[in-house]
């Protein structure tokens, strides 16, 4: 866990998605550093992390380790209102825990919550296991190893990153990579094994939360659900009379690195709505 901004001020707590890096999404979270006291953190074996063994590399783990880090940082600093701002998998973690959000001492006091990967059982589930069979066998094929991190950048410009702001591409292959083990070229920090893991069993998961029970104030921001996507769908629209949801338009999976003023602005919006900005 890293600590940026503000110390005096209100407190964020923000996590990545799957197969990234924390330190990815800095075009949104640098946003918030001169009003808020901001915490990051990376997942079990992503970016900063040294990769343990693969079969401690679940969800159950997951949704602990972000409960820890919630107590560290009030055990460590003092308990103070946090507010959790979570992508993707660190969002269904969150979301997953039996203690978040349930107003203890150093507690998070709401959540945004960017892109979850939900779907009801009832709504979909065939159109989401095949995404999260889709998701997890092209995480296994992708190439996990480059001569140099510019082919990664170039690769991500052209494929995955076309609407992102300037530099991203270089900066995920920064956050993302690391220097090969047998010092030929560059490798992926999270393996490419343990990213597939989790899409195969996360959507076991995703059918567990229920949007009608949630224990604080939460906003729910999500991509653009008119355009089609390489991942796990990311929002039933059939939820939106029991959270509040916004989404942005033009935006993929990354619409932090694409939109990251629109992001910030909701965000903001509804911290101001609640009292908590």
């Amino acid at each position: 866990m890293r600590r940026h901004g503000n110390p005096g001020a209100r407190r964020l707590l923000v996590g990545h998605g799957n197969g990234l890096a924390v330190d990815l999404y800095y075009p949104f979270w640098s946003r918030f550093l001169d009003e808020f006291d901001v915490f990051v953190y990376d997942l079990r074996n992503h970016g900063w992390n040294a990769v343990g063994p693969g079969s401690g590399h679940n969800v159950p783990n997951m949704i602990r380790d972000q409960e820890q880090v919630v107590e560290a940082i009030a055990a460590r600093y003092g308990p103070a209102p946090t507010i959790g701002v979570f992508h993707s998998l660190s969002a269904l973690t969150a979301l997953l825990s039996d203690s978040l959000g349930t107003g203890r001492t150093g507690d998070l006091a709401a959540w945004i919550l960017f892109d979850p990967p939900l779907y009801k059982p009832r709504m979909g589930e065939v159109e989401f296991d095949k995404s999260a069979d889709r998701s997890a066998e092209l995480a296994r094929r992708r190439a996990d190893r480059f001569r140099r991190a510019s082919e990664f950048s170039e690769l991500l410009h052209h494929l995955v990153l076309t609407r992102a702001v300037p530099g991203t591409a270089d900066l995920m292959a920064r956050t993302v990579l690391r220097a090969s083990a047998d010092g030929e070229g560059v490798e992926l920090r999270c393996p490419r094994e343990y990213e597939a893991q989790i899409f195969a069993y996360a959507r076991t998961y995703a059918f567990l939360v229920d949007l009608g029970e949630l224990p604080c104030p939460t906003k729910v921001i999500g991509s653009d659900p008119t355009l089609t996507f390489s991942y796990m769908p990311s929002f039933n629209l059939s939820h939106i009379n029991t959270v509040d949801y916004d989404f942005i338009p033009e935006s993929t999976h990354f619409l932090q690195v694409e939109h990251p003023a629109e992001c910030a602005t909701l965000m903001c919006r509804f911290l101001e709505s609640h009292g908590l900005l």
